[in-house]
């Protein structure tokens, strides 16, 4: 036919070359959502904290991004997608390793076997998965706001990137040991989220609270621009549609479409619930619960996104939505200071979302992009307890590496360059203490 039929071949090579433009266009496209978000992280944390403290706030989610990029490049990509062992990648490290991307399946001849399925240039997959990785690296940035020094957050966050994430991210999406099992997380709840909350709470657990933030009962000490807040958690809610769309990494419009309303569904009902609880529970509708009831449904959905339909998608959301406004108070009850509720939102819901996949996913065939590669039908489902047990160990695993990790990591910072400024630099604010200057230099504000 090829000799015969010229003209064929060549419209059979512009439509698949055409779908390699789209497709890397779409991951593109995506990434750069997934990006945005850190001016959404941005935003939310600043305003969460007082003023004294938001050009550090400012700072450290500036440059995180920059960290991210480099820990990534350099070892995090080849680590976390490079062929190896069900532990580890062994190659790939500097976007070295051959790669004839965008060939997929049987076709693909590289080193990154475990994304041979995204039929786009390997450029566009790593910018994609480095999206991703620095929005692990920022959940830790606002649970140890206002009295981290500047410098330990820096190591901390290479290390995460460099070499946390990457290795459990490669136990879930770079063909590891618990894909092997049969663990899925389609867009990071584990993967991302949970890793970033674990690593959260370790660092402020090792910090302790805040100057004066546990007295007989927990002192309140509010944000100083809760405009931004709320501004941050709509960019955040924006940046979600790449996040969870974007991980088909194919312009799939059945798929895309899907993934969008369920991550959509989720997000506010998260936002509903948590309204109305914070409401009965707490006798007013907090707009800080408000805010993170949202971003709780949007992180509960994220594993499931791909695998749920829009009614389960709306009560997993409204679980989030529930039990983030529980969690946040239970810290306080545990004098665990969090000043924007990073381990509620993140870690609680993240791990929620992962078990609501083993609850919920409705089984292979249910779509026409959910084939023989997706979990089992989930106990709800009438699928039994099989993909419930599996999700449930997943967590256990991630959780268990990622305490003794950044444990290790945080107590090695504290013992060698210090991890939590002065008493008086606190009282100042780590805007002078760590930085010398003021966001806010014309106006007279209190402590």
């Amino acid at each position: 036919m090829l000799i015969f039929c010229p003209a064929a071949f060549a419209q059979s090579a512009t439509t698949a070359d055409l779908k390699v433009a789209l497709d890397t266009a779409w991951v593109l496209l995506t990434s750069f959502l997934i990006f945005f978000m850190n001016a959404g992280f941005c935003m939310l944390e600043t305003g969460f904290c007082r003023s004294k403290n938001a050009v550090n706030l400012l700072a450290k989610n500036l440059i995180v991004f920059g960290l991210s990029t480099l820990a990534f490049w350099v070892v995090g990509f080849g680590l976390m997608f490079g062929d190896g062992n069900p532990l580890f990648g062994t190659s790939g490290f500097l976007l070295q390793g051959a790669d004839n991307s965008p060939a997929v399946g049987d076709a693909y001849r590289g080193t990154y076997s475990a994304l041979a399925w995204a039929g786009v240039p390997l450029n566009a997959k790593f910018f994609f998965q480095l999206a991703f990785a620095g929005t692990a690296a920022t959940i830790v940035s606002g649970a140890v706001a206002e009295r981290i020094k500047f410098l330990a957050f820096f190591i901390f966050s290479l290390l995460l990137v460099g070499l946390l994430y990457p290795i459990t991210g490669h136990w879930v999406w770079g063909d590891g040991m618990l894909a092997n099992l049969g663990f899925y997380d389609f867009a990071g709840s584990t993967v991302v989220h949970t890793v970033g909350g674990w690593a959260a709470l370790i660092g402020a657990i090792l910090l302790g609270p805040r100057l004066g933030r546990f007295q007989a009962r927990p002192v309140a000490m509010p944000g100083h621009n809760l405009s931004i807040s709320a501004l941050g958690c709509l960019i955040l809610w924006l940046g979600w549609f790449g996040f969870n769309p974007g991980s088909t990494m194919a312009a799939d419009p059945l798929p895309i479409s899907h993934i969008v309303v369920t991550t959509n569904i989720a997000g506010a009902l998260g936002g509903l619930a948590a309204t109305v609880t914070s409401w009965i529970y707490l006798s007013k509708p907090d707009l800080s619960m408000i805010i993170n009831g949202v971003l709780a449904g949007l992180v509960s959905v994220t594993a499931s996104c791909a695998y749920v339909n829009l009614g389960s998608a709306a009560l997993i959301g409204l679980v989030g939505g529930v039990i983030v406004v529980f969690s946040v108070t239970l810290l306080d009850s545990l004098k665990i200071d969090d000043p924007v509720g990073a381990v509620s939102v993140h870690l609680v819901c993240g791990t929620w979302g992962t078990v609501a996949l083993g609850l919920f996913s409705v089984g292979p065939g249910s779509y026409s992009w959910y084939g023989g590669d997706g979990p089992l039908a989930g106990l709800f489902m009438g699928g039994g307890i099989q993909q419930l047990l599996v999700q449930l160990l997943g967590i256990a695993a991630v959780g268990a590496f990622t305490v003794t990790f950044s444990l290790l990591c945080w107590l090695t910072l504290r013992a060698t360059v210090g991890i939590r400024v002065s008493e008086a630099e606190e009282i100042q604010g780590l805007d002078l203490g760590e930085h010398a200057m003021e966001a806010y230099p014309e106006f007279q504000v209190g402590p």
